[in-house]
């Protein structure tokens, strides 16, 4: 299980185990949590790490780039 927060907004638990392919990446984490990688960084202790990147934390923290108002 991976904790997915997005900042300012909601947390979730995602079981990648349950996730597509072999080795799920941080954009099939996104998508499990109906996120597209051209709205959000994703952010592994503080640092951001590519979506086509092995998921191996499991907590990460999502920011939204692009807000409506």
């Amino acid at each position: 299980m991976v904790t997915v927060e997005v900042v300012g907004e909601d947390t979730y638990e995602v079981d990648v185990g349950a996730l597509d392919g072999s080795e799920p990446t941080y954009a099939d984490l996104l998508a499990a949590v109906d996120y597209s990688p051209h709205e959000v960084s994703v952010m592994v202790d503080g640092v951001p790490v590519p979506e086509d990147r092995p998921v191996e934390a499991d907590h990460v923290r999502v920011l939204r780039l692009i807000q409506g108002g």
